[in-house]
């Protein structure tokens, strides 16, 4: 019985998370194998010291596999950030100016600043590490920074390819996984940068990273004009683009945060 009892939590443990993880098990390693490729030779030995043979790609999964365990609920609001419709650059950036909530934008700052300090205990920056390492990734998830008002479209329902599903979920892991790759085969069809495109996704900061997933937010919701809609293999078609573009955005700007706090 005791056996049994502890394949049922093991089980519990890996299946919970499925239900709600932002970009999917497979959208947040292939942000973080992109962001090894670009780790500075300080940061990967530094990085090796914390999260000794656990990966980045396995790694970035952890934060959503915690949330199995009630102890770690608080962690729920850090993985995004809620608007209202239709903000502008300055309303964004003036929202983040004042923010003091705890969401993606004030916790990602907090450990950050926090992983800078030499003196801080392993266990701490064992989680701060996984935490960043899916934070980054969540950000870039349009619906991470959609509107308050649906819950980042986990309210708006719709049909796609025959399957009642929402917004949100349709974003986070159909899209990705209707692609058939595995996380590796994805980034490297993906990752195809050179030092000058990727020194030009890195400015703004995190700010501006949150305000541009914003902005493509409110032109999907703004595409949608019935609702609960039909969408066909076409919105695929017309969408994958944006989905690549935001994971390979995720991955060069997850090494740019990385290097920041430990390759300097």
């Amino acid at each position: 019985m005791k056996a049994i009892k502890k394949l049922s939590l093991i089980a519990l443990f890996f299946y919970l998370p499925l239900q709600s993880m932002a970009w999917g098990q497979l959208g947040h390693r292939i942000v973080a194998q992109i962001a090894d490729s670009y780790l500075t030779p300080k940061a990967r030995v530094e990085l090796q010291k914390i999260l000794g043979n656990e990966s980045l790609a396995m790694a970035s999964t952890w934060a959503d596999f915690i949330k199995s365990d009630p102890a770690y609920s608080y962690l729920s609001p850090w993985h995004y950030l809620d608007f209202a419709p239709n903000q502008n650059h300055e309303q964004v950036m003036a929202y983040l100016k004042t923010d003091t909530v705890a969401d993606a934008y004030t916790k990602l700052n907090f450990m950050i600043g926090e992983l800078k300090k030499k003196d801080l205990p392993q266990d701490k920056k064992l989680m701060y590490v996984r935490l960043v390492i899916h934070i980054v990734g969540d950000i870039h998830q349009p619906f991470h920074a959609g509107r308050a008002e649906d819950q980042g479209g986990n309210k708006i329902q719709v049909m796609w390819a025959g399957q009642q599903t929402n917004l949100h979920s349709l974003w986070d892991s159909k899209l990705i996984d209707d692609q058939q790759f595995s996380y590796t085969e994805y980034a490297n069809n993906l990752n195809h940068t050179t030092a000058e495109q990727r020194a030009e996704l890195d400015k703004g900061g995190i700010g501006e990273w949150i305000y541009q997933s914003n902005q493509i937010a409110e032109q999907l919701y703004n595409e949608l004009k019935d609702p609960n809609p039909k969408l066909s293999y076409r919105y695929t078609f017309d969408h994958i683009h944006i989905v690549n573009e935001q994971l390979l955005k995720g991955g060069v700007r997850l090494a740019y945060v990385l290097n920041g706090i430990f390759g300097a």
